[in-house]
């Protein structure tokens, strides 16, 4: 037996964040990060929603990029004194998944990082509070998942925490408040929608129902990222609605090794961060390579092609595919290669054992569609590292 899940409403559309106002409770704190969405003035709006909703609202703001275990908990520590209802997380990834972590701390203060970072292992929740997810950016879709990843600095490790009782209970995917995204934060969350699409549609908990929602999203970020990033309006829109249907698809067919890849690179090396969107982006035409040696994940390449309009043989297709994602790097200034990155060879040599075996034991490699042993994904990473074409 399988399963899936999305939120139980989701709002679309210009103006959907007033569906705020019609929320019932007492009590609503909102999940912020650093001061885009006052800038903007969205932030207002949001509470303005609320108290129209006759709720008493508190904030919770400065959410930091990659939010951290810390930030979780002094998150679930204001939860514990405010006791809201709704919670109301708003912006790009970051605050919504520290929300999502919170939520937990909030209704099972008795519980541990450590508990939950085994997938599906969370307790019940929506004992105190239901959630609201506001998305900023067009690409995590942490709106509609049950996926949150948070960072322990202290390791140098992302942590893909999963479970669906952190879905959402709404979504609102409102793109007035994605429009003032700027160029390198659209291509970055376009590429991560990408990625999504991809892996969801080749994982091995891919289904009839997740499959049209992947093949959909691939469609519409090749064709609507490049205006994106460009600043065309009606692009932008479209993009915030094809990131959420990747979100939908992966968030019940799971992903694979390009996440985890992600994941266990992102904070481990001295020369800075490897921003999310940015590592998916350099890792899936290896992944591509790697995982198509399966002969049925080849298959599912050049259907996904097929439905692009192209021709050939499954390999050309997926090598078509290839070009397709390096053609969108380029133009994205994203680099090929860990070592073009300014990865540091001897830093890279020293942590590579780690990373690999990290890589092999985060969440998403269960579901990737070829098997990968810790000596393989030491392999992966040398290729990547080195910008080679994978071919074992």
């Amino acid at each position: 037996m399988n399963r899936y899940t999305l939120p139980r409403d989701m709002y679309y559309g210009r103006g959907a964040i007033d569906a705020l106002k019609d929320l019932e409770g007492k009590r609503a704190i909102v999940v912020v990060g650093g001061g885009s969405m006052k800038r903007f003035g969205f932030l207002d709006k949001v509470v303005e929603n609320l108290k129209a909703a006759k709720m008493e609202v508190k904030l919770f703001e400065n959410v930091e990029s990659d939010p951290s275990v810390e930030t979780v908990m002094a998150g679930a520590k204001a939860m514990q004194k405010f006791e809201p209802d709704w919670i109301v997380a708003m912006g790009g990834g970051s605050p919504i998944d520290a929300a999502k972590a919170m939520w937990v701390f909030y209704e099972y203060p008795e519980v541990s990082f450590e508990d939950i970072i085994v997938p599906f292992s969370f307790p019940k929740l929506r004992n105190k509070a239901k959630f609201v997810a506001i998305s900023s950016t067009s690409g995590t879709a942490t709106e509609v998942t049950a996926f949150s990843v948070i960072t322990d600095y202290e390791k140098g490790i992302k942590y893909p925490l999963a479970d669906f009782e952190i879905t959402p209970d709404i979504a609102i995917v409102d793109p007035d408040v994605a429009e003032t995204m700027p160029p390198r934060l659209t291509a970055n969350t376009g590429m991560d929608a990408l990625t999504h699409a991809f892996e969801a549609y080749v994982a091995t908990g891919h289904s009839v129902f997740t499959d049209p929602l992947a093949l959909k999203a691939i469609e519409m970020v090749f064709e609507y990222l490049p205006k994106s990033y460009e600043g065309c309006k009606d692009s932008k829109e479209q993009m915030h609605y094809a990131q959420c249907l990747a979100g939908q698809a992966f968030s019940n067919a799971l992903l694979g090794i390009v996440h985890s890849l992600a994941h266990k690179t992102g904070a481990a090396f001295s020369t800075g961060h490897i921003v999310h969107g940015y590592a998916n982006a350099m890792y899936l035409p290896y992944v591509i390579q790697y995982n198509r040696k399966d002969e049925d994940t080849l298959k599912r390449y050049g259907e996904i092609g097929k439905y692009l309009g192209l021709e050939g043989s499954d390999l050309e297709i997926s090598n078509i595919l290839i070009d397709k994602i390096h053609e969108f790097n380029a133009k994205f200034d994203i680099k090929n290669n860990l070592r073009e990155f300014g990865i540091i060879e001897d830093e890279f040599r020293e942590k590579l054992d780690q990373i690999a075996t990290d890589a092999v034991a985060d969440a998403c490699t269960l579901s990737n569609p070829r098997k990968v042993d810790v000596e393989n994904m030491k392999k992966i990473l040398e290729y990547i590292y080195e910008g080679k074409e994978i071919n074992f």
